[in-house]
């Protein structure tokens, strides 16, 4: 059996929790393994602590792995993504679109009406879901993201209204 197909079939054992400060090394180590710029334990624990934050993160196998992640934050009625991400080998199995989900819940839940989040122009991958999840794009930042290898990527502002839970 393939690793991708091993990945797919399991895809649906995935368990998504709500994160916690006991989480932020676990978080940690994927954010990790996905980003040029990671956050640290700390970074993860410091958030995790604010009132505002709501996460979740998701897991598989046994003993659980964390496999993927979502970080957003609630500030009055609007709601941030500040990280997300999925393993490279979970990755268009339906995961993210679950944290997506489970956030969007959240936050409408803390009576939130619409979810931010900021991309870069490069990523397609991520920008076809977000597209399919609904996200619009409301603004743009110049050269916002520095490439070690190559010019600057515009940040795209994108944004979800929300429906009341």
């Amino acid at each position: 059996m393939t690793a991708p197909e091993k990945s797919e079939r399991n895809a649906k054992l995935v368990s998504l929790l709500w994160a916690t400060v006991e989480h932020a090394e676990d978080l940690a180590k994927c954010h990790a393994t996905l980003f040029d710029e990671p956050w640290d334990t700390a970074s993860f624990q410091q958030f995790l602590s604010h009132p505002g934050s709501v996460a979740l993160i998701a897991r598989q196998g046994n003993p659980q792995e964390t496999i993927g992640f979502i970080v957003g934050q609630l500030a009055a009625d609007e709601a941030e993504i500040l990280t997300f991400g999925v393993d490279k080998d979970w990755q268009r199995l339906g995961i993210g679109r679950r944290l997506i989900d489970g956030l969007q819940r959240g936050a409408s839940r803390g009576d939130a009406k619409k979810l931010y989040l900021e991309v870069a122009e490069d990523n397609l991958p991520a920008l076809v879901l977000y597209s399919r999840v609904g996200f619009k794009e409301q603004g743009r930042r110049k050269g916002y993201y520095k490439r070690a290898a190559g010019d600057p990527v515009d940040a795209l502002n994108l944004a979800l209204p929300l429906t009341p839970a």
